[in-house]
């Protein structure tokens, strides 16, 4: 069973855009269903999720903070070595992690994880080996899409489902 999901940001929680407004702030966009999704798994599942991004921006933690998402990485070049240190605290085994990314920054952690996502839009290379290839693009429901897949797999669709009716 899945209890800890690791998300990516650019290009999986977002389009893969960065835009730069004239005076240099950042702006990214991030999908509504994925966000319900997230904080579904989290607070109402009481599962774990993880952002290990490879950029540093205050948008993301923004966002991390309004889902509560325990664990926020940015900066980070090495995925699956700090992945290897959050499941150490969280007494969790590679099999009970999903993960998702788009490029091969991702490459290694996807290898390890228990269950592997990219988005439509990721790269061939990741493509070749994931577990599932998501038919939504990143940025646009690719995150909701992942964690529907896993409840259904894992046998708590209805749970999901109940936990806002």
């Amino acid at each position: 069973m899945i209890e800890l999901i690791v998300l990516d940001v650019d290009g999986t929680l977002t389009d893969g855009k960065i835009i730069y407004t004239n005076s240099g702030d950042e702006l990214k966009a991030f999908d509504v269903a994925d966000g319900l999704a997230i904080a579904t798994w989290s607070k109402k599942l009481g599962k774990k999720v993880a952002i290990i991004t490879g950029r540093t921006s205050k948008i993301v933690e923004k966002r991390a903070s309004d889902l509560q998402i325990e664990y926020l990485y940015q900066n980070i070049h090495n995925k699956d070595e700090v992945l290897t240190e959050i499941l150490k605290k969280e007494g969790l085994s590679w099999n009970q992690v999903a993960a998702i990314g788009d490029d091969l920054n991702d490459f290694k952690m996807l290898k390890k994880v228990g269950l592997s996502f990219t988005p439509s839009n990721g790269t061939h290379y990741l493509k070749d080996f994931v577990d599932v290839i998501c038919k939504n693009s990143g940025g646009n429901g690719a995150i909701r899409e992942m964690i529907e897949y896993i409840v259904k797999k894992d046998n708590i669709e209805q749970e999901f489902i109940n936990s806002w009716l």
